[in-house]
Formats: C-alpha cells, structure tokens, sequence
C-alpha cells in the first residue's frame, strides 16, 4: 500500500514538474490571475464580474456567427500563447520572481494535475459503469441529456454560458473565504430541522 503511494506520489510531483516548465512563460499571468480570482483585494470581485459582463454584452451585441466565434476564439489563443511569454517579464518583471511566488505557482500546477486527474478518473468510472451496468448508464446519461437540453432550451445559450462561467471564475474566492462550506453548513442544518420535524409529525 505504501509503496503504491509512493508511486502515486511521484508520478504527480513528475506531472506537476512537467506542467510547471510548460507553463513557465506564464507564469506570471498565471500568478496574477489567481490572485483575482482567489480576491485578494475586496474589489477584485467586482472587478472580475464587470468585466465577464462586458465581455458578454460585446458578444451580445456582436451577435457573431458560431465559426466567426470558433475563429476569433482560437485566433485569440494564438496571439495569446506567442505574445504573453515574451511581454510577461518585460510588464511584471522576471528579477522579481520570488521564493514565495514560485512555490504558489507549484501549487497551482499541482492543482491543475490533482484536477485532471479527476476528470479522467470520472471519465474511467463512466466507461466502467457501461461496461458493468448498461441499463444503469444508459438510463443516467439520457436523463441527464434530457435535463441538460432542457434547461437550454428554457434560458437563452449565451446567458447560460454567461452564468456559468461567472459561476466558475466565482468558485475559488468564495472557496478562498469559506463562503461555499458557510453556507454549505447553513444549508445542511435546515434540512436535517426539516427531517426531524417531519419525524416528529410522524410520531
């Protein structure tokens, strides 16, 4: 068992190692990034809302075609992965990478590696439930497509993706300030109030 874990163990510090030096000329924007999203600063939530909405409304009123929007998506990732690695260190500042920097970056590599290790390890679950249990897969993925189709049906495409992605980009500050398990908690009670009061009526 110990020696399975030691596997593991490495197998992750070697991901997350290779995704730190692929990511390297990043670094910076990435660093910036999470020091949004995790709200550092009390404004920085407004800040990130105002500026997906405004996104959105320009896509809103833009209303461009699906392959313009495919288009200028991937025409964006480009310019995106040939410009930041070379105009990061000029407008942050490469001499000022610090100790305490580079370990918050390993940390959010290492994050990125724990979570899709995940998604593939869902995915493998999946497949194994098809295999074993065909009936039960078949049943849990067309009600969940049905769900899924729809909840888009009712709400316009690009407010729903607007929603999630706010939603999203939202996570890590309200996980960062303990909102999410408050509330978590919150939710918990009420229904475990709500359970004994209905036993209770059953006595």
């Amino acid at each position: 068992m110990a020696e399975g874990d030691n596997k593991s163990a490495n197998l992750l510090a070697r991901e997350t190692a290779l995704l730190e030096e692929q990511l390297q000329g990043w670094g910076e924007v990435i660093l910036a990034g999470d020091r949004v999203v995790r709200w550092e600063k009390p404004w920085f939530p407004g800040a990130l809302m105002g500026v997906t909405t405004v996104l959105f409304l320009l896509i809103y009123y833009l209303d461009p075609s699906v392959l313009t929007g495919i288009s200028c998506s991937v025409m964006l990732l480009c310019l995106s992965d040939y410009l930041v690695p070379t105009l990061a260190p000029r407008v942050f500042g490469s001499n000022k990478w610090t100790t305490e920097q580079q370990q918050r970056f390993h940390e959010i590599c290492g994050n990125l590696v724990k979570t899709q290790r995940r998604v593939v390890g869902w995915w493998k679950r999946l497949c194994a439930l098809k295999e074993e249990k065909p009936k039960m897969y078949f049943a849990s993925v067309i009600s969940s497509l049905l769900a899924v189709a729809w909840i888009g049906q009712q709400v316009h495409n690009l407010f729903l993706t607007y929603l999630i992605v706010s939603v999203l980009l939202l996570l890590p500050g309200l996980n960062q300030h303990g909102l999410i398990s408050k509330y978590t908690s919150m939710a918990k009670r009420e229904i475990n109030k709500l359970l004994k009061h209905k036993e209770k009526k059953n006595e």
